[in-house]
């Protein structure tokens, strides 16, 4: 085995011109999931009135969560069995997005650059 010193060294290749375009994208998917999260447990929290939606900070976090994740949650529970006052619509959400994510990394990335 030779010393770790004595390897050659491979000088590293510049990235695609498009690939900070798709680690952006992934990025901003996470980013996505954590609003999901933030909006999940926000209304836990204000269902169990530990925030008072009076306040005004609470008032407009909630609606910024609210009008950012509605309209993608919105098709979902359409479609969704009533469970009575169970909204499993963001866990199926995440479970789609971490599917695409999946899909980006393994599939599609891979063969364009």
């Amino acid at each position: 085995m030779e010393p770790i010193s004595s390897r050659q060294q491979t000088p590293c290749e510049p990235l695609p011109p498009c690939a900070p375009f798709s680690t952006s994208f992934l990025s901003f998917i996470d980013l996505y999931v954590w609003l999901l999260i933030a909006s999940a447990v926000l209304s836990w929290l204000i269902a169990f009135n530990v925030v008072n939606t009076r306040n005004q900070f609470v008032a407009s976090v909630a609606e910024f969560l609210y009008r950012i994740t509605e309209p993608v949650l919105a098709p979902i529970r359409s479609f969704m069995p009533n469970l009575g006052g169970l909204d499993i619509s963001p866990i199926i959400l995440i479970l789609i997005i971490m599917f695409i994510q999946r899909v980006i990394t393994y599939y599609i990335y891979p063969s364009v650059f």
